[in-house]
């Protein structure tokens, strides 16, 4: 039987304000259980309204695609909902509508496609933005198409409207209006971009630059105060683990399987061969992370590219706070950097740790024999994301460490920490985080799933 969803405090502080605030945002960083929590409240208003599904979530590829049916599939309180993916083909779209479900979800590029399709007999009661922020640049006569063709049906179809987001002005205040127009069609920050920002904005000399007055983040806040929810009560004392699990590409799992099975795969024109089984945890290690070391001197080839997306996700929704990067492979590291240019990596050097305490460094790479005792970055940031784990339970803990609850504190900063974990699903991933979690031993935990295997 499937787990029960017992909601923490924080996350039933989410579920009434969505319960009871027809259109409404949840500031909630990733990790919170906000999908869940969202979840939970539409089930409830299904149960005492009606009138709620079919609901539409929007959202990034990934997210539409695993996170939402994933964390349906994974509680027993939701399995009598069902999911419809919308993507792919226009042919593969259009049999997706024709499912019978009562949450559909589609990333955000097909909105222009979906409102023309259904601009005459919308049929969706319920739309959640997921990453609200993806609506910012909505204007009344200008700004996003995407967001436009949205704007077409907010209002006039939508009876709840939900957005989620983990940092709702990135850019500043300015971020807002756009978003909260889908909640109350500009009634708290004006019906146009320029009203709000004449009210709450001044130019610069040379008519262009905007800065906000020395009132506006006070009053601002105070007039949404009603429909956007920041979550209180987030638990800073121990940090907020968060699991990233991703699928791999059909190709992919082609090979991760038969180097499980064979010790063997062929990539491109090379062989590569695992002579025993530790050599062939780490080459599947690192198929899982989406590169393979080809030859002695760790040339590597490319694999898939979903760890990177969904590491691309985390940066997203952290919406320009700093991340921390723990890599584990020199291919990772590469990779890493080609994919996030702004990137910089953990050196030797004294002054890249000063540039990231300072805000300096949006993205640092860290390898967790890098990030020993008596490194202190928590100033730079509270957002730890693993792109690869690893079997070593000290240096896992020592880096989690470098920006961790107690380093928060140190810096006198009250805020809570969050920790992607970023897995590949039925790969070794699993087995290193069970270690990491129990600190069973490594051998035992790799006898078991061999013999897990052999059923």
């Amino acid at each position: 039987m499937k787990p029960r969803f017992i909601p923490h405090s924080y996350q039933r502080d989410i579920i009434r304000f969505i319960e009871d605030t027809p259109r409404c945002a949840v500031w909630a960083g990733m990790g919170t259980g906000k999908t869940a929590s969202t979840l939970m409240a539409l089930d409830h208003l299904s149960l005492v309204e009606g009138n709620i599904f079919p609901a539409l979530v929007l959202a990034p590829l990934r997210v539409a695609k695993s996170t939402w049916p994933d964390e349906v599939a994974k509680w027993e309180d939701f399995k009598h909902l069902r999911v419809s993916v919308i993507s792919g083909s226009v042919g593969e779209r259009e049999r997706a509508l024709a499912d019978k479900a009562e949450i559909y979800t589609m990333n955000y590029d097909n909105l222009i496609w979906l409102t023309s399709e259904l601009i005459d007999h919308w049929p969706f009661k319920t739309v959640i933005a997921d990453e609200f922020t993806r609506l910012k640049n909505y204007r009344t006569r200008q700004g996003g198409r995407r967001s436009r063709a949205l704007a077409e049906v907010a209002h006039r179809d939508v009876t709840r409207f939900i957005g989620l987001t983990g940092t709702p002005s990135p850019n500043g205040l300015s971020d807002l209006w756009g978003q909260t127009w889908f909640l109350d069609k500009g009634a708290r920050l004006g019906r146009s971009f320029s009203a709000f920002e004449g009210r709450w904005f001044t130019r610069g000399w040379d008519g262009y630059s905007v800065k906000p007055t020395p009132y506006a983040q006070e009053e601002i806040e105070d007039r949404l105060r009603d429909i956007c929810l920041t979550v209180p009560g987030l638990p800073v004392d121990e940090p907020i683990f968060n699991t990233i699990e991703v699928d791999l590409p059909l190709k992919a799992r082609a090979t991760y399987n038969e180097m499980e099975r064979d010790m063997f795969v062929m990539i491109d024109k090379f062989g590569v061969d695992a002579p025993n089984a530790a050599t062939q945890c780490g080459k599947l290690q690192q198929l899982a992370n989406g590169a393979i070391y080809v030859d002695d001197d760790h040339n590597w080839a490319e694999v898939h590219r979903a760890k990177l997306e969904a590491l691309e996700s985390i940066v997203e929704e952290a919406a320009g706070a700093p991340v921390l990067v723990s890599y584990n492979f020199r291919s990772d590291l590469s990779r890493l950097k080609a994919a996030f240019p702004q990137a910089q990596v953990l050196d030797a050097d004294p002054d890249t740790i000063k540039r990231w305490n300072a805000g300096k460094i949006p993205i640092l790479l860290a390898h967790p024999k890098s990030a020993g005792h008596g490194l202190n970055l928590a100033e730079g940031g509270n957002i730890l994301a693993f792109f690869s784990v690893d079997w070593n339970l000290e240096e896992h803990l020592q880096i989690i460490e470098r920006i961790g609850p107690m380093r928060q504190k140190q810096a006198g900063l009250n805020r809570p920490v969050f920790v992607h974990m970023i897995c590949a699903k039925n790969t070794v991933d699993f087995m290193v985080l069970e270690r990491l979690q129990t600190k069973r031993n490594r051998q035992d935990i790799l006898l078991a799933a061999l013999k897990r295997h052999a059923l």
